[in-house]
């Protein structure tokens, strides 16, 4: 008995902390439908305890009528009058009749020899079904009439969003874990248009709007004075090399955006620009 207070007493507990949870994280239709379910299969519990408790009572109800004599003439031989037992709760709560009322029980109607007993159904029995109707009603005016639950399609809707939403973050994060050894060449549109607004932002100085050169070399050629490899690029543009005036862009752009400048040089490759810079460095092989 004392485990199935404990079972019992867990249950309810771990179904209100869910509950006050579902308060703190402002999804109360969600938390009252969990604990709805909690409360369900806590029921289901109870009437698996109840009638293993059925049988019990059923059990001893149904002795073997030889017991059931030793017993009657032991009283006698104690001349003791037998008084009548009283129904126990689980009786009462179970609607059960004693094997000595069966007669009174009997419905006047037979079928195949077969008589049918007018037993009532338990209370506990009925009280679960009347249950379950009002927890139809309420599920009914939650999710289909005043709206306030979401219902599965409208939960996907929002958890694919969501993801959606995650995906670009964890994206967006991993471009910034790129250097000079992880960098990639990419035709990526996107990519590129967004290398050239920050090299029209930074680099122009230096460049040349068409990247044609000006103080720095011209970048749209086949020569290059540090590699022209799309990791050398990516390599000069983050560490810089002071002593021949190219600063370093490491604090002031992020990885992603190196990658992106990296890129959009290496897409301007014969492009021709007007009155270019004559070429410096070594051919790219």
């Amino acid at each position: 008995m004392n485990i199935r207070k404990i079972f019992l007493t867990s249950v309810l507990l771990f179904g209100i902390h869910n509950i006050s949870f579902a308060y703190t994280t402002s999804e109360l239709m969600n938390g009252i439908a969990l604990g709805a379910i909690i409360f369900t299969l806590a029921l289901i519990c109870i009437v698996c305890l109840v009638l293993m408790k059925t049988f019990k009572v059923m059990a001893d109800m149904l002795l073997p009528k030889e017991e059931k004599l030793m017993m009657a003439t032991a009283v006698s031989d104690l001349a003791i009058e037998p008084s009548e037992p009283k129904p126990s709760l689980w009786e009462k709560l179970l609607s059960l009749r004693p094997i000595a009322e069966e007669k009174d029980l009997l419905m006047d109607h037979k079928y195949d020899g077969i008589a049918e007993l007018d037993n009532p159904t338990p209370a506990w029995f009925m009280w679960l079904f009347y249950g379950t109707i009002v927890f139809a009603f309420v599920y009914l005016l939650n999710y289909h009439v005043f709206k306030l639950g979401k219902l599965q399609d409208e939960e996907y809707t929002i958890e694919m969003k969501q993801a959606d939403t995650d995906q670009k973050a964890f994206l967006a994060k991993s471009a910034n874990r790129v250097d000079e050894n992880s960098v990639k060449l990419t035709a990526d549109v996107e990519v590129l248009k967004a290398g050239k607004a920050t090299f029209i932002q930074n680099c122009v100085a230096c460049h040349g709007e068409h990247a044609q050169g000006v103080v720095g070399p011209n970048l749209t050629d086949e020569y290059w004075i540090h590699g022209g490899k799309i990791k050398d690029v990516f390599k000069t543009i983050k560490y810089g090399w002071p002593d021949k005036g190219m600063i370093s862009w490491e604090k002031q752009l992020s990885p992603k955006q190196m990658s992106e400048v990296s890129n959009y040089i290496k897409s301007l490759k014969d492009s021709h620009p007007a009155n270019p810079k004559e070429p410096q460095g070594d051919k790219e092989s």
